[in-house]
């Protein structure tokens, strides 16, 4: 959804209420216009102060069984993403931070990741909490300096598994753009850890009493030992501000005056069903997300968190992923019925793909991965709205991760099998490889768009560039005036090329502020969907051509 400058600087009352209206209309003119001055905005406008926002909590169960048996109910909505700017990309946010895909992420930048403090200080740690949810060996201690420290540890059978994936996966997620926290991999002795007296630990009973050393052996005996007895851990930096609890995957916040898109139309959310399936992130819950309120620019605001993506791969906290996780939801009526009617001898891709026996990994292969039949455990409503401009975008960044960026990153998972490491890197190879195969193609895949101040229109073809697609036969370009005031085209002509570069109109409007229109479509027997243009907006500024507008899928389509 674009916003305006207008609305900016409306008041409270009134910026909701536009805001309201403008999720009706989209693209349409507000206030007589369709562009403004400051378009395509680079930041998502966050003015009102957040600092009502208080803590919830969002019940594993109720999350888990309103995914699975609400969601999947609800209308699908075929309508555009409502925080994508008028250039068809997602501003930065509270929730997103353009990086790689958006502009070049060095690898010496995606290794360090969201890490912008030193590691945890070697020496003795005091716990100071237990771990306050899921079954997986960890707690919360402060390290020598004082400095609080999410501690997780990897399960008995596969040593290496659960604090790789964090660590990897952290740095992928971050460099994707989520806010991620800062995880370091390190060392834990039991001989080094002292219990802080107000320490207490959860009894079966639900009574919480003082943390005893026993208590802690019995849950370090749920996580791998070195054959010197240490313990090799993640370490994740508490985040800073006012913990509000996780979001969910659909509608908004409400009492967050900036979170006005409802959840299951921001593209980065939707873009989930891609980024997860590539990296086979199947726990999506609310639990996994966490919601904190900050000071920015003398206000506060909500910054929301992808807090925990450790189950990915093929591995999570407790050992390696179930048969089926990735391939099915947790319920899923019509694959049970079809096992039923065939007395079990109809058999799901699951049974029979072939994996890599590595402890490290757990199941995650690329052979059989499809991705547009990829599921997590559970749907959520930004999944089930995902179009395919959603999933087009998604997949330009995926691609945008090159061999080496990819093998430098899973080699921050520390593994000590070099050939667990080098199959994790070539799985994730294919798999970002069958993902652009996949949505790259799908639609008109024309992208970055330019005309020069000479008057020509450079262009390039997302799914050509990767090799998933020949050549079209020829590209095309329908030209027209556009007025901004009142919405209305003025067809100028049509031109042609073979190739992405081809002479603009000389009859083109050059007095300042004046806007064309083109449509860009391209001939592909291969591919007829690429016939369907996108709707690409120039306007004339200071003797310059600069993209404003751009419209890959319209509503309904």
């Amino acid at each position: 959804m674009r916003i305006p400058g207008s609305i900016r600087r409306l008041d409270r009352a009134a910026f909701v209420l536009l805001l309201v209206s403008a999720a009706f209309a989209v693209a349409a003119t507000t206030a007589g216009r369709r562009f403004y001055d400051d378009d395509p905005i680079a930041r998502e406008p966050e003015s009102q102060d957040a600092s009502g926002a208080a803590a919830w909590d969002i019940g594993l169960m109720y999350d888990l069984t309103y995914n699975l048996f609400v969601s999947t109910r609800r209308p699908v909505e075929n309508i555009r993403a409502r925080n994508v700017n008028t250039i068809d990309e997602v501003p930065d946010s509270s929730w997103f931070t353009n990086r790689i895909g958006a502009r070049a992420v060095p690898i010496d930048e995606a290794v360090r990741g969201p890490n912008v403090g030193p590691a945890p200080t070697p020496g003795r740690w005091t716990l100071i909490r237990e771990k306050t949810s899921g079954f997986a060996p960890g707690f919360t201690a402060r390290d020598p300096k004082g400095e609080t420290w999410f501690v997780s540890f990897d399960p008995p059978s596969n040593p290496d598994g659960a604090t790789g994936s964090i660590v990897v996966a952290t740095k992928i997620f971050w460099a994707l753009g989520y806010n991620q926290v800062e995880n370091f991999i390190t060392s834990i002795h039991l001989d080094d850890l002292d219990i802080d007296p107000k320490a207490t630990y959860r009894q079966p009973s639900g009574e919480r009493t003082p943390l005893k050393k026993g208590e802690l052996e019995a849950v370090m005996r749920r996580a791998h030992r070195g054959p010197d007895g240490s313990y090799r851990a993640t370490a994740g930096r508490a985040i800073g501000g006012k913990i509000l609890g996780g979001f969910r995957y659909h509608d908004t916040r409400p009492d967050d005056p900036n979170d006005v898109v409802p959840h299951q139309h921001r593209r980065e959310l939707r873009a989930l069903r891609v980024f997860g399936a590539w990296t086979n992130l199947t726990d999506m819950k609310a639990g996994n997300t966490l919601d904190t309120l900050v000071t920015e620019n003398g206000r506060h605001v909500v910054k929301h968190y992808l807090q925990d993506v450790g189950s990915t791969f093929g591995i999570g906290a407790n050992g390696p992923h179930e048969w089926d996780e990735g391939w099915e939801y947790l319920y899923q009526g019509n694959t049970t019925l079809k096992r039923l009617g065939t007395l079990g001898f109809w058999f799901s891709p699951w049974q029979t793909a072939d994996y890599e026996d590595y402890d490290a990994i757990g199941r995650f292969e690329g052979d059989s991965f499809d991705p547009e039949t990829w599921r997590p455990r559970v749907p959520t409503m930004a999944y089930l709205h995902m179009r395919d401009d959603d999933a087009f975008w998604a997949a330009r960044r995926v691609m945008a991760f090159s061999d080496d960026l990819i093998r430098a990153i899973v080699k921050t998972g520390q593994y000590s099998d070099p050939a667990a490491e080098q199959y994790l890197a070539d799985v994730l190879i294919k798999r970002r490889d069958k993902i652009g195969r996949a949505y790259l193609p799908k639609i008109n895949p024309i992208v970055d768009p330019v005309l020069s101040a000479a008057g020509v229109l450079t262009f390039g073809n997302a799914a050509v560039k990767y090799k998933f697609a020949s050549m079209p036969e020829s590209y095309k370009a329908v030209w027209y005036s556009f007025d901004n005031t009142t919405g209305e085209s003025s067809r100028i002509t049509e031109t042609r090329s073979k190739g992405e570069q081809m002479a603009a109109p000389t009859t083109l409007p050059t007095a300042p502020g004046s806007f064309v229109r083109v449509e860009l479509s391209a001939s592909s027997a291969e591919h007829p969907s690429w016939a369907r243009p996108i709707q690409v907006y120039f306007t004339h500024r200071g003797g310059q051509w600069t993209l404003v507008g751009l419209e890959r899928v319209p509503d309904g389509q």
